[in-house]
């Protein structure tokens, strides 16, 4: 189509749309509404989602977690009454991988965590805290964690061997208990036994900007966990079960995760005494086998959105549908007029073509800014994180002329079909 036509032809749309401006207005209201929905849910779920993944990066590319199980064993959908019957990792268990399993450089036991966690409120002078999670790990635990300290340090391995009775405490502890003093060095009781607080946690890393109860956790060594906490369940042997167990471990530098995990899979199956055609009792857990449980979670959630804005777009579209054939009716003479001077079937179609198109466009724009609008107010006012990709701008758009090509191709035909002498007889 020659340009200046085709800018004669969009001139004209917008002086149609101007001469009805109520109307145009309540057609672009589903697109409107639909396109809102996308572009402000877009950048809600992705910024949920940079902010997850960036939560979940922090526990290195190469950790990899041993679980009785996890949610990658949920996904992927194992029976969640089969997956209780599985065995409770054990203390032996970490010690049988640190011993046994050369291509691993750091072997860590996380107490308390990964199953039901073990709460107890800690106490400072007359001062106590709501129920603080209480985990017990290994010196390594600050090396896997790649922990943030506010004040103080780690515990050491001879304090972990020593069963010392020091904690590292959380920000939620240290705001409550410390909120105009040091809080090293002095002396808490957690539960009924007493403890020297050697460090504070920086406040961690949020999912979403929500409060999760991240910073609601003490550190203590293992060992001295299971001298408070005990053990949960019978002995046998060397096998005294904790009530939960997560093991924690890093290859070697020189070995690949893929031949790390090969090693840890030996050893468990050995361990839990697993013939060949039985599948695995224990899952391990990487940071990419994590993303991959949220990928498919977050796809379904778009999907979903998508599917949902598709409904608004689709009412929006018939009703540009319906406006567009009353339009082509009032407007029969005029395209007799037209017809009659030389304009061809072509244009004609493109003329009520483009109108359509320019009338879902604008409605396409103002979605695009009413659902960032709506992405900011929340950012604003909760502090949820927010993304806004280029491409979510260029899905909106291109939905929304998508909707004036699909919706606007039948009043746009009818008018190009019109006889000129027939409509120019038109009353």
């Amino acid at each position: 189509m020659h340009r200046g036509l085709l800018g004669e032809i969009v001139r004209m749309a917008f002086d149609t749309l101007r001469s009805n401006t109520a109307r145009s207005a309540l057609t672009v209201l589903g697109v409107v509404i639909g396109i809102t929905s996308i572009v402000g849910m877009t950048s809600l779920i992705r910024g949920f989602d940079q902010s997850l993944r960036d939560s979940i990066r922090q526990l290195g590319p190469d950790t990899i977690f041993v679980a009785r199980f996890s949610a990658i064993s949920v996904s992927s959908g194992k029976e969640f009454s089969e997956l209780l019957k599985r065995p409770n990792l054990t203390v032996a268990d970490a010690r049988a991988l640190e011993n046994q399993a050369p291509s691993l450089r750091l072997v860590d036991l996380w107490l308390g965590n990964g199953g039901p966690p073990t709460e107890e409120r800690m106490f400072y002078g007359d001062q106590r805290t709501k129920l603080l999670r209480v985990w017990g790990t290994s010196e390594k635990f600050a090396d896997i964690g790649a922990l943030k300290f506010e004040t103080g340090r780690f515990f050491s391995a001879t304090e972990v061997d020593r069963r010392r009775a020091v904690v590292v405490i959380g920000q939620t502890a240290a705001d409550l208990l410390f909120p105009n003093v040091e809080a090293v060095g002095k002396v808490v009781r957690l539960g009924a036994h007493r403890y020297s607080v050697i460090g504070v946690l920086g406040p961690q890393p949020t999912v979403g900007g929500f409060n999760t109860g991240q910073d609601d956790v003490v550190i203590i060594p293992q060992t001295t966990y299971q001298k408070q906490f005990g053990i949960r369940a019978v002995e046998v042997g060397d096998r005294g079960e904790m009530r939960a167990i997560l093991i924690a471990v890093v290859p070697r530098d020189d070995v690949k995760r893929d031949q790390a995990m090969r090693d840890i899979q030996e050893v468990m199956r050995i361990r839990h005494g697993l013939r060949l055609d039985e599948p695995d009792d224990f899952d391990l857990v990487t940071q990419d086998a994590i993303l991959q449980v949220w990928d498919q979670i977050s796809q379904a959630t778009f999907l979903g959105l998508v599917v949902i804005s598709s409904i608004a777009l689709m009412v929006g579209g018939i009703g540009v549908m319906a406006i567009m054939m009353i339009s082509v009716t009032e407007r029969t003479r005029e395209i007799g007029v037209r017809k009659a001077l030389g304009a061809r079937r072509q244009e004609i179609l493109w003329q009520f073509l483009i109108e359509a198109v320019v009338l879902t466009s604008i409605g396409g724009a103002l979605g695009i800014a009413l659902g960032s609008a709506v992405g900011f107010l929340v950012h604003l006012v909760s502090g949820f994180p927010i993304s806004l990709p280029w491409w979510s701008f260029a899905l909106g758009i291109g939905f929304s002329a998508s909707v004036g090509v699909f919706f606007g191709m039948a009043p746009a035909v009818k008018a190009s079909r019109l006889d000129p002498i027939e409509a120019l007889r038109y009353e």
